[in-house]
């Protein structure tokens, strides 16, 4: 993804009603699904060593009564899958800048 135009951020809100922002990465699709990979935005109060650690968020874009929404994955397998598109895709950007 280019950053031309500096990062993309969206807020989500959890089902406790906690508003989460992360930072959109990158997008695939595969077998005709639409993945989005994303990194939670820390902030500094966040640097603490005892904070939790952050990884790649993943989420699919589903349609439902004709809004798009983004969603969990269904499987652990489904999730090793696309992190595992995701880390190659990244690392071939890597070694191509």
């Amino acid at each position: 993804m280019s950053n031309e135009y500096g990062p993309n951020f969206i807020t989500l809100t959890d089902d406790d009603g906690n508003d989460i922002e992360l930072e959109y990465v990158d997008a695939l699709e595969l077998d005709g699904k639409t993945y989005m990979a994303f990194f939670p935005v820390m902030e500094e109060e966040d640097d603490d060593p005892d904070a939790e650690d952050f990884g790649m968020v993943i989420l699919k874009s589903v349609v439902e009564n004709g809004e798009e929404l983004l969603s969990t994955l269904d499987s652990d397998e489904e999730l090793e899958k696309v992190y595992n598109l995701f880390m190659e895709q990244l690392m071939e950007e890597e070694e191509n800048s």
